[in-house]
């Protein structure tokens, strides 16, 4: 009888843990994206000394320390310097694997970049994704158990068309403030001359599974208000969709606004630059409904 008992709680622990984990991570993609997007990053990366670095790496740990000294992306109690400390840790490891993660999929690193840019351009790049890591709690609150609960959720189920304009309102407003000030710059098109065919259905899974970890799994306020909204598609799956068409139409129509293209261009050239800015302004479009 105890140790089934046991095995249950150890299964709830580590289910815990894991999405502790998870929340952190987007968190990390919510403020590390627009970052990623910015070429005089990567170049610095490049070609900076490994002192610089070590500098950079410390100066971030120590920030991230001092955050988790009150906040931190776990919710647990903040006595004791070691625990700050070990969570800065796990912060600085999540921002190092996302940020690689990115620029592995956005071809800033393969696998004939020399080892010490590549090292320069993660750890310049996960700057931005360890703070997220560490204010995605306090940014963004988790789902509470007051809004989890019938009595809150059964009005939520019958707004309808009410609250499905207010998504699609909130994923625009979203997609337009982060992406806004990467559509005109030269990022896109480069981005756009590395990335083939097959790596392009990548961003689109990268794109699609960011997305609806953000909305549906990371357990940010409002998740389950998320899941209970009607609409075109229904589904969680089907709603993170509409969202990403959403973005897209956005990113198309702020890359033509910025001239960066035209309607005499090819239409593959569009597809291209509209699914490189369509990652970011995906990740803002979710940002925006977490908002609603």
């Amino acid at each position: 009888m105890i140790e089934p008992i046991h095995n249950q709680q150890q299964s709830q622990a580590w289910s815990r843990e894991f999405h502790q984990l998870i929340r952190g991570a987007f968190g990390g993609f919510l403020f590390g994206i627009p970052l990623l997007y910015t070429m005089e990053v990567w170049w610095i990366g490049s070609y900076i000394e490994p002192i610089i670095l070590l500098g950079v790496l410390s100066i971030t740990y120590m920030t991230v320390f001092l955050f988790n000294r009150s906040e931190g992306f776990r919710k647990s109690s903040r006595d004791g310097m070691l625990h700050a400390a070990m969570e800065s840790v796990e912060a600085l490891a999540i921002g190092i694997v996302c940020a690689t993660f990115i620029l592995i999929l956005l071809r800033r690193i393969t696998g004939e970049t020399p080892i010490d840019e590549a090292l320069g351009k993660v750890i310049f790049e996960s700057v931005p994704f360890s703070l997220g890591v560490a204010m995605a709690r306090s940014l963004l609150p988790e789902q509470s158990a007051e809004s989890d609960s019938s009595q809150y959720l059964q009005p939520i189920k019958k707004r309808g068309l009410r609250t499905m304009i207010a998504d699609i309102s909130a994923t625009l407003i979203g997609a337009i403030i982060v992406a806004f000030s990467i559509a005109p710059t030269d990022e896109i098109p480069t981005l756009a001359a590395s990335a083939s065919s097959p790596w392009l259905l990548i961003i689109i899974a990268a794109s699609l599974f960011i997305s609806y970890g953000i909305v549906f799994a990371a357990g940010f306020a409002n998740q389950h208000q998320h899941h209970l909204l009607n609409g075109i598609l229904p589904t969680p799956i089907g709603k993170t969709i509409l969202s990403y068409l959403i973005s897209l139409l956005a990113s198309a129509l702020m890359l033509w606004f910025f001239n960066r293209l035209s309607l005499s261009d090819p239409w593959f050239l569009w597809l291209r630059y509209t699914l490189l800015l369509g990652l970011p302004a995906t990740i803002g479009g979710a940002a925006g409904r977490l908002a609603i």
